[in-house]
């Protein structure tokens, strides 16, 4: 079974002290959907997109699993708190092989 990666993609950051409250609570309902956080931060470099970015990539053993995650009580009740916060883009993808 191939792997599954929730990926995403910060585009703004109005409100970072709510930011904050989300990560308070997203890591472990994330954490607890057996997610495990690969990279959380800006790029490194940047080629082609937006510079500095804040991007998340977090592993799951499927893309089932990465969506039960995020559909889960406990991450929507964190999602509440980025309504007007962020601007962002989230995507759960299937891994290759």
């Amino acid at each position: 079974m191939a792997k599954g990666y929730w990926i995403t993609f910060y585009h703004s950051v109005r409100d970072p002290a709510r930011l904050a409250e989300y990560g308070a609570l997203a890591v472990p309902a994330i954490e607890a959907g057996g997610g495990r956080f690969l990279s959380r931060g800006p790029a490194a470099r940047t080629f082609e997109g937006v510079e500095k970015q804040r991007t998340v990539l977090v592993e799951f053993d499927s893309v089932a699993r990465a969506v039960q995650t995020y559909q889960s009580p406990q991450y929507q009740a964190a999602l509440v708190l980025l309504k007007g916060a962020v601007e962002r883009d989230v995507r759960i993808v299937e891994g290759v092989g």
